[in-house]
């Protein structure tokens, strides 16, 4: 057995003493650094031309399936910075739950970009009256069509109603919702899931076929997806499974869309303020919406709407297909 050599220890050479000082040198600057109070703003992140409200805001619940109306504060959904530039000048859009929200956001848009729009609604005359002025305000016309998406018999007329007035259709957003939570997934009755799959699967699906019966070359499908399609939601598990299903459908029905010419796309959101939250929320987690994002706060429905211009113009997104686009506040 060899015995264990006699000889000293090597010391560090220079070189590496060098390097000892110099790591013990940043430590105790960053040390000293550590101690000095932050200067960071500690409240939600405002970044866009005008200020967004944050929360804690006034504790409020709705009966389904919402009204933009009675919410407090009232989404911003008219984007008076945004300029358009005929992003979609001459082209006819539908809109399915394009009465309030992201829906009546992107509808304003739409119309300052140069569309003829086609609102949906389940049943909110109110909020469809307030987007339709929006829209005619833009200086475009607007069809507004009460009805549910889940029968697909009231798509095909939907759509048919649209071909009649506008003669053409070149832009589908299908983005109507039902979203209601469950704390303990043994409560989430057959009826809920079946409501949430009808309305978010089904309903894309029927206005999408119904749709393209009428739709060519340069034509454009836009859902909207969720943040809870891409990560999931503990209470809102019939909803992130219809929203990830969505993004699955969003990229193959792209695929197979790619030889007629027409691209399909998705965007994801992340909290939003609108009425689907107040009408699915407990007041109290109302008062909290959207507080756990980066940016502690939920976005408004003005801060969403340019995607969907962006995915639905041919001038800005002619080579995007099969795209899922999240919005949700920073991860």
């Amino acid at each position: 057995m060899a015995k264990p050599s006699s000889k000293p220890q090597a010391k560090p050479g220079s070189a590496a003493n060098s390097a000892i000082r110099q790591q013990r040198r940043i430590q105790r600057q960053v040390a000293q650094a550590d101690k000095k109070p932050t200067k960071e703003k500690s409240g939600a992140m405002q970044a866009g031309a005008r200020r967004y409200p944050e929360p804690p805001f006034k504790k409020q619940h709705q009966p389904k399936p919402g009204s933009e109306a009675v919410l407090d504060p009232a989404p911003m959904y008219d984007a008076p910075y945004y300029k358009g530039s005929g992003k979609l000048e001459g082209k006819v859009a539908v809109i399915t739950g394009g009465d309030s929200g992201i829906g009546r956001s992107v509808a304003v848009l739409f119309a300052r970009e140069g569309a003829d729009v086609a609102i949906l609604h389940l049943g909110e005359a109110g909020d469809a009256k307030v987007t339709r002025q929006a829209v005619e305000a833009e200086g475009r016309r607007c069809l507004v069509i009460p009805g549910d998406v889940r029968d697909a018999g009231f798509c095909r007329k939907a759509v048919a109603e649209v071909i009649k007035t506008f003669g053409k259709l070149d832009v589908l957003v299908n983005n109507a919702a039902f979203q209601v939570h469950s704390a303990r997934f043994e409560d989430l009755s057959e009826e809920h899931f079946d409501t949430t799959l009808k309305t978010n699967l089904y309903g894309y699906f029927h206005m999408s076929r119904a749709a393209l019966a009428h739709m060519s070359v340069g034509g454009a499908i836009v859902n909207s997806g969720s943040v809870t399609g891409l990560m999931g939601s503990e209470a809102l598990i019939d909803y992130a499974m219809t929203k990830g299903g969505i993004h699955a459908f969003t990229r193959s029905l792209a695929a197979h869309l790619v030889p007629r010419g027409i691209r399909v796309n998705a965007v994801a959101p992340g909290p939003v303020w609108t009425p689907l939250n107040p009408s699915d929320k407990t007041a109290e987690d109302v008062a909290t919406f959207g507080a756990q994002t980066p940016m502690k706060r939920p976005a408004q429905p003005e801060e969403i709407a340019p995607a969907y211009v962006f995915l639905a113009s041919p001038h800005c997104s002619s080579y995007i297909t099969g795209e899922i686009l999240p919005i949700i506040g920073g991860y």
